[in-house]
């Protein structure tokens, strides 16, 4: 087969592109449905997003690991600069102050924070030396790193992104080698603010979401509508669903943001169970795939990256699909590469774009080191 597949072709990482490609194919035919049985609004502009990004993503298995190292504190930088822009000059929609304006482009920072905290921490933690990791020398500044965009995002406000920074980084953190006496005494102090944290930092539409959480039915028609209708939906698919274009709760309009947040919602209902266990099946390929990344990288820097990359995937689908099922409040994420969203697919897709690189990178040091 060597000889009949081109070695560009047959040396690209198909274990993890087959079931990508089907996750995002399928998500394609379920915004669809959930545009009315048109490919407009939802369904095109998915696909050509994904194929775009995908492009970037094989661009970016071309960068070598020096580059993207040497790249790491500048990007860290900018994105920050940008954060901070939004601030001041940032477009509003929705209640929100997050997207700034550049030119054509309408840009997201605090999107292009989730993976760039990931590269400047795995930059800060292989620069190191081991001795010095589990010292306060290498909590307080990856901390401060950790802090500053996640301030910035809580004002804007966006908690779900700004968790996602924290816990992005966190991970990496911990695979750095921190103590584990350190993330347990953090998680005690964190339980021990949450009170204030909840009454002092959320907005009181945040404190709805989470007294939502606890109690949908105690206002089924007004804060708890979102969770009470996603639980409508998943739960009347049941075994194999109601037939393609054939949910009722997102076609009349029941199931709010059939097409971002509650895509699953949306797909469940209408492919039922085994829809579910589909793109349960195919989220556990790419991210098994990105955790042997990892795990066979042959440097620090690379190990942590890949971590960290792969964490920040996981965390999107986590908390996407218990938000959807009423297991966590709802905090505006959406699910990875079913969901009709640029930012989300830019995200996730540089994810991807850099665990290829770091496969290639430790495919050509295998290649290297036979050679030798």
């Amino acid at each position: 087969m060597s000889g009949i597949i081109p070695a560009p072709i047959s040396r690209q990482p198909w274990q993890m592109l087959i079931p990508l490609i089907a996750l995002v194919c399928f998500g394609g035919a379920v915004l669809y449905s959930a545009g009315g049985g048109h490919v407009q609004p939802y369904a095109l502009s998915h696909l050509v997003r994904f194929s775009v990004f995908l492009v970037v993503a094989s661009v970016m298995t071309l960068v070598s690991k020096d580059v993207v190292q040497l790249l790491a504190y500048p990007a860290y930088i900018v994105v920050l600069l940008l954060l901070v822009a939004v601030e001041a000059v940032g477009a509003i929609g929705g209640g929100s102050q997050r997207w700034i304006n550049l030119g054509p482009l309408v840009l997201q920072p605090s999107e292009l924070m989730k993976p760039v905290i990931v590269l400047v921490l795995a930059r800060f933690y292989a620069s190191l030396p081991s001795g010095m990791v589990p010292t306060w020398r290498s909590i307080v500044p990856a901390g401060a790193m950790i802090g500053m965009p996640m301030l910035l995002v809580l004002a804007q406000p966006d908690l779900g992104t700004a968790l996602a920074i924290g816990f992005g980084g966190v991970v990496v953190m911990f695979l750095a080698g921190l103590p584990l006496r350190w993330f347990i005494g953090g998680g005690i102090a964190g339980i021990i603010a949450a009170p204030v944290a909840f009454f002092v930092g959320l907005k009181p539409y945040q404190q709805k979401r989470v007294f939502t959480f606890l109690d949908p039915e105690s206002d089924p028609l007004g804060d708890g509508y979102h969770i009470t209708q996603s639980k409508i939906a998943i739960g009347s698919g049941g075994l194999s669903g109601k037939g393609f274009n054939n949910g009722s709760q997102s076609h009349l309009n029941y199931l709010p943001e059939p097409h971002t947040d509650f895509v699953f919602a949306t797909m469940a209902e209408e492919w039922g169970f085994i829809g579910g266990m589909f793109v349960l099946l195919m989220f556990f390929l790419i991210l098994r795939w990105g955790w042997k990344v990892a795990l066979s990288s042959q440097d620090r820097f690379s190990r942590l990256l890949a971590g960290g990359m792969v964490a920040t995937i996981f965390f999107y689908v986590a908390i996407n699909l218990m938000m959807v099922m009423g297991l966590a409040p709802v905090v505006g994420i959406p699910l990875p590469f079913m969901s009709h969203g640029g930012s989300s697919m830019m995200t996730n897709m540089i994810c991807i774009g850099t665990l290829m690189a770091i496969n290639r990178w430790t495919v050509k040091a295998g290649r290297s080191g036979l050679s030798t």
